[in-house]
């Protein structure tokens, strides 16, 4: 699995209690690294990045997790633990597109889709589905665009519209697949009345290798100057990023040094990977 893409979740405080959760909802999944700030997680070979943020944002339906299920218990299972504490989206029934679907809201505010398929249809067992909203609603096709132009080894797998009459406006997009450098995600339009939009609660990591790589992607996707901070940023939908360096997690795991890599970056708005580097010498 590519790991150079990733979701991050941002909780108050509770990023490990939130991790070790979504180990027992989910099979196949373990913690892989962990420190003060950070939690990270695989599922299923797909890497997951939970952060204590604090109390100034929490994850919202902006953008949910469409999950693919091989087999109905597997839901079922899944849907009785994410409902414990949790908020029902769409109820667990059958679906045009799914025999067994169903749309929750964790206990920790994060959303998932849960869907009776095959893996194989989709190619990803968690897949980041974005929600246009609000004054974005009727701009999924246009970010789409915008973002397979951005990054290498991207494509549209098919955008479906709705037609006059299907509960929407007509032309928006009612479900689209798309990959970037071969991590898969959705999007969708919606024209209804929300309390949500996008926010740095949910964010998608990009990991890169070299400096140029972190000042491509910045130049690209960057489009909210006073949102820039610490390897964050946010792009002209108002979706956030975080561009860092790959080596990032290794020099926060280094107890005896993690202060010192911390004090570097958070005067940081893009990381710079040679002033990382020297933080480890002080």
């Amino acid at each position: 699995m590519n790991h150079s893409s990733y979701p991050c979740l941002w909780f108050n405080g509770k990023a490990r209690e939130a991790a070790d959760f979504y180990c027992s909802v989910f099979k196949n999944t373990k913690i892989t690294s962990e420190n003060q700030f950070v939690v990270t997680f695989e599922s299923d070979g797909q890497k997951f990045m939970c952060i204590n943020g604090g109390p100034q944002f929490q994850p919202n339906p902006s953008i949910s997790f469409y999950v693919t299920c091989e087999n109905e218990q597997e839901v079922d299972e899944a849907w009785k633990k994410l409902s414990d504490g949790g908020q029902v989206l769409m109820a667990l029934d059958k679906y045009p597109w799914s025999q067994k679907y169903g749309w929750i809201q964790d206990r920790y505010g994060v959303s998932w889709q849960l869907s009776f398929g095959k893996l194989k249809d989709v190619g990803q067992k968690f897949v980041p589905t974005l929600m246009f909203t609000g004054e974005m609603a009727g701009k999924a096709e246009e970010a789409i665009g915008y973002y397979t132009s951005v990054f290498k080894n991207s494509s549209v797998t098919g955008i479906l519209k709705y037609e006059a009459g299907e509960g929407d406006v007509e032309g928006h997009v009612k479900h689209a697949q798309f990959s970037l450098n071969g991590y898969v995600l959705m999007a969708m339009d919606s024209s209804m009345p929300h309390k949500f939009s996008f926010n740095e609660g949910i964010s998608l990591v990009v990991e890169c290798e070299t400096q140029e790589e972190i000042d491509y992607y910045w130049e690209k996707l960057s489009a909210v100057p006073e949102a820039e901070q610490c390897g964050w940023l946010k792009d002209k939908y108002g979706v956030s990023w975080q561009i860092i360096p790959a080596i990032l997690l290794k020099l926060v795991n280094q107890p005896e040094k993690v202060q010192n890599v911390v004090q570097a970056f958070m005067s940081m708005k893009k990381f710079d990977i040679e002033k990382l580097i020297k933080a480890l010498e002080v």
